[in-house]
């Protein structure tokens, strides 16, 4: 007569359950269990749901320490805030939470940055990556709604950047930048990035 095998006992090639259930099931996550996990990969929060983003290329952290320095750099001299990257938690609303590559909230907001968590920015900035759309659409819709002032979209396969306004609840183009331009920011008047030095890791064929 056989036997059922033991579920305790693993079994090569399958997932580790154990573990798995030691989490709560999609749609269940509350915030704090969000807050609290631990791990070696870029996680957001939707709503109860865990949404793992896929690790960065060598070029996209390239990309996104260089305009954290220039940025950073900026910021720093002219003592107007804090600037950060990801993966730092950034609360759009209850139960809403994204992890922008570069994040930069003003002076006078510093009381909405918390140890674990900032409540909104007032600049952020993403480096496309494979999910093209959850950049170009989902966020800037979600960036939008949350009242954040400015967004820099930067696209390393269309070599350009795109600097958004928020205009009422709706983000305006302020430009699309590309190589031999320099990009410029409507929140923080001065500040420019050039485009060919951004991107500079990406344009090598």
């Amino acid at each position: 007569m056989s036997m059922a095998p033991d579920k305790a006992t693993p079994v090569y090639g399958e997932p580790t359950w154990a573990i798995a259930r030691l989490f709560p099931t999609q749609g269940h996550w509350s915030e704090q269990e969000y807050l609290d996990l631990q791990g070696n990969r870029l996680v957001e929060f939707a709503d109860g749901f865990i949404e793992v983003l896929p690790m960065p290329t060598m070029s996209h952290q390239e990309i996104m320490l260089f305009l954290y320095e220039v940025l950073k750099g900026f910021v720093a001299t002219r003592h107007l805030g804090k600037v950060l990257v990801a993966a730092l938690p950034m609360r759009l609303r209850t139960g809403k939470y994204r992890e922008p590559d570069v994040l930069f909230m003003k002076v006078e907001h510093a009381h909405r940055m918390q140890e674990q968590f900032w409540d909104g920015a007032d600049l952020v900035m993403e480096v496309l990556s494979e999910d093209r759309r959850h950049d170009l659409e989902t966020k800037r819709a979600e960036y939008a709604e949350a009242g954040i002032p400015e967004y820099w979209i930067v696209d390393p396969a269309m070599r350009r950047i795109t600097v958004l306004a928020l205009e009422g609840d709706v983000y305006a183009t302020v430009g699309e930048f590309v190589p031999g331009q320099v990009a410029e920011s409507r929140l923080l008047p001065g500040f420019v990035v050039d485009v060919a030095q951004a991107l500079a890791p990406a344009l090598v064929d």
